[in-house]
């Protein structure tokens, strides 16, 4: 499964871009990001559904495909990719279940919720966060960061506070990528 995820995953919040949603997906492409995750959580559903199929028109074309935060109806109905569940979500043995094609990640803030969800059948962790990031708790940091991908025979992707120049050492650390907002908005 891993094969198939890229190394870079951008993770959506149209209130931060810098254009209008399509723009600033197409900026993105053309940069050469191809892992996207639809992460719209203030929108109703009729509305996350129309980004959904937004996204699923970008894409076509590229060796790209997109995840949809927590909502697996709408990532159904839609074609994305997956789904990407938050730490507290739903049960993730439960979506891989009922729908096994589906990648589905898990956001993690800790070794043992690492493990848990490599248990449970997540096809790759976000591990967050990684340094300091406006309302997301205590950094991990990278000991920590490089201790759960030491222990996980899954894909990692730091996530929180990377930004271009601190790429280098988190990736020494042995993640399988790198997630974020703003790192790929610019």
């Amino acid at each position: 499964m891993h094969q198939i995820l890229k190394k870079f995953y951008a993770i959506t919040d149209r209130k931060q871009f810098k254009y209008d949603f399509e723009t600033q997906i197409k900026r993105m492409l053309d940069a050469g990001i191809r892992f996207f995750q639809l992460r719209e959580k203030d929108l109703p559903s009729s509305e996350l559904f129309r980004y959904a199929k937004i996204m699923e028109d970008l894409l076509k074309g590229y060796d790209a495909f997109f995840t949809v935060n927590e909502r697996v109806d709408i990532a159904v109905l839609t074609g994305a990719a997956g789904v990407h569940l938050p730490e507290n979500s739903i049960p993730l043995d439960v979506v891989k279940h009922k729908f096994p094609d589906l990648i589905v990640g898990k956001s993690c803030h800790s070794l043992e919720s690492a493990l848990k969800a490599e248990e449970d059948g997540a096809d790759y962790i976000f591990f967050s966060p990684i340094f300091e990031t406006p309302g997301k708790g205590k950094p991990v940091g990278l000991e920590e960061l490089k201790k759960v991908v030491e222990n996980v025979n899954i894909p990692v992707y730091a996530l929180g506070g990377i930004t271009e120049d601190r790429i280098p050492d988190v990736l020494k650390t042995g993640v399988y990528g790198i997630a974020g907002i703003r790192l790929f908005i610019s």
